[in-house]
């Protein structure tokens, strides 16, 4: 086998030693420290919130995602008034990224796992109301059970933590009613009435009646998300299905500022038990259950359907259905007994 040498006067590299050389260079001007800095930074829009997310000084944090650039001469983030945005070249390789340190971490985490404590890093998605429910008790239960891993939380609609899962960005989420994919591995984990939600009737008052038609319900003022949120799709969808068109007075993404609407007498609102509970004054509304039909709302369990599960993901998994059980479930039973 003839051995490729760099010439000693100077001359011409040789086309096949020239390519190899040039492949090392490349490779050595990237290290998985950069890449995990440079996800940081993108995903999160701005160098100060991921260097204090990573617990590291911004200048040193801005020089290695400089010197990530320097090494694959391009730029990866373009600097504006409201923080940091991808170019072309940084989408593409923020991409890659993700799918390279998943697959570290996936290795990592199924070497320590042989040891029988999970390690590692993963991350939860949770819609924001039932975040407000189970955020500080899965804190509290992952660090007294998986001391040696470490846990990060997202908060997204049902359709944004899909796609996050799907690619990688996301390990293990709750949604609901998550439409079949191929990417997607689901699993119900609670089934929930909808009802319509009005303010409390003042004391004296005569109640309004315990249940709503969706007939009935689709001609009330109402306040809902947008078109893209898991109820909102439902509750279109069976209303068209059966021949109404619902009455949409004012569109609002969060549900805690839907609530503060009705609570002003503004219209109604279409919600779960738990999302109703998770508002911390669930005694200023009534909830009425929607009939006729009945309406309900699934939440589900997702991961990759394409990513093997680990030691750290199973358990997290576990936990999360726990949770489910013990803690929305019980008060979503409360509100409707």
């Amino acid at each position: 086998m003839t051995r490729l040498e760099p010439p000693r006067d100077g001359g011409l590299l040789p086309s096949g030693w020239r390519r190899r050389s040039w492949a090392v260079g490349r490779a050595r001007a990237v290290n998985l420290r950069q890449l995990e800095y440079f996800v940081s930074v993108a995903e999160l829009g701005s160098f100060s919130k991921a260097a204090k997310m990573l617990e590291v000084a911004q200048p040193a944090l801005s020089r290695q995602v400089r010197r990530l650039e320097t090494g694959l001469r391009v730029t990866l983030l373009l600097r504006n008034g409201r923080g940091v945005v991808l170019t072309e070249a940084g989408k593409r390789l923020f991409e890659h990224s993700v799918g390279i340190l998943r697959l570290v971490a996936r290795a990592r985490e199924e070497v320590e796992g042989a040891r029988d404590e999970p390690a590692g890093r993963i991350v939860v998605g949770l819609p924001p109301s039932i975040g407000r429910l189970l955020t500080r008790a899965l804190v509290e239960g992952f660090r007294r059970s998986l001391p040696r891993a470490r846990l990060a939380i997202v908060e997204g609609l049902s359709a944004h933590l899909a796609e996050w899962i799907s690619t990688g960005r996301v390990d293990v989420g709750l949604l609901y009613n998550p439409d079949p994919q191929p990417t997607l591995d689901i699993a119900p984990v609670l089934e929930e009435p909808l009802g319509v939600v009005s303010p409390a009737s003042p004391r004296g008052a005569r109640a309004r009646r315990d249940a709503l038609t969706l007939e009935e319900a689709a001609r009330l003022d109402l306040v809902l998300p947008e078109r893209s949120h898991a109820i909102r799709k439902l509750l279109e969808t069976q209303a068209a299905l059966a021949g109404h068109r619902l009455r949409v007075a004012l569109e609002v993404s969060s549900v805690a500022s839907i609530l503060e609407l009705v609570r002003s007498g503004h219209g109604h609102a279409v919600l779960t038990p738990s999302a109703l509970a998770a508002s911390g004054d669930p005694a200023a509304f009534r909830l009425r259950p929607i009939v006729a039909p009945a309406l309900t709302s699934t939440l589900c369990i997702a991961v990759s359907a394409h990513k093997p599960a680990t030691p750290l993901s199973a358990r997290v998994a576990a936990m999360l259905r726990q949770l489910v059980e013990t803690t929305v479930a019980r008060r979503s039973h409360n509100r409707t007994a």
